[in-house]
C-alpha cells in the first residue's frame, strides 16, 4: 500500500507564492508518476500538474500553466508543486496522487490509485 503525505500549503495573499510537497512510500522511478489535483468547495476535483519520476511527461492544467511548477524535491521520494502569482481562484484543497498512467491518461482522476489526505491552500484577495 502506497502512502502519500503532503506538507506545506496555508494562507497567502493574491500575487504571492506558496509550495506544497508530497512524500511517497511507493516506487519513485521510471514511468511511475505523481500528480497534483485540487478541489474547491462545490466543485469537481481538477487536474493541476503531473510528472513521471524520470522527469518525462510533464503536464499542467490550463489554469495553472506558466504559474505553477512541478518538480522532484530534495529528498528522493518527494515531489513538490511550486505555485506563483496565486489568485483567489487557486483556493482549494490540494491532493497529491500516485500511479502509473499512460501519458494520455495523466490528467484523469481515475488514473491514480493512491491519494494523499489533502492540504488546504487559501489565497486571499
Amino acid at each position: 500500500q502506497v502512502q502519500l503525505v503532503e506538507s506545506g500549503g496555508g494562507l497567502v495573499q493574491a500575487g504571492g507564492s506558496l509550495s506544497v510537497s508530497c512524500a511517497s512510500s511507493g516506487p519513485t522511478f521510471g514511468d511511475n508518476a505523481m500528480a497534483w489535483f485540487r478541489q474547491a468547495p462545490g466543485k469537481e476535483r481538477e487536474f493541476v500538474a503531473a510528472m513521471r519520476w524520470n522527469g518525462n511527461a510533464v503536464n499542467y492544467g490550463d489554469s495553472v500553466k506558466g504559474r505553477f511548477t512541478i518538480r522532484r524535491g530534495n529528498a528522493k521520494n518527494t515531489m513538490s508543486l511550486e505555485m506563483n502569482s496565486l489568485k483567489a481562484d487557486d483556493t482549494a484543497v490540494y491532493y497529491c496522487a500516485a500511479g502509473r498512467p499512460i501519458v494520455s491518461n495523466m490528467r484523469s482522476v481515475r488514473a491514480y490509485a493512491y491519494w494523499g489526505q489533502g492540504t488546504q491552500v487559501t489565497v486571499s484577495s
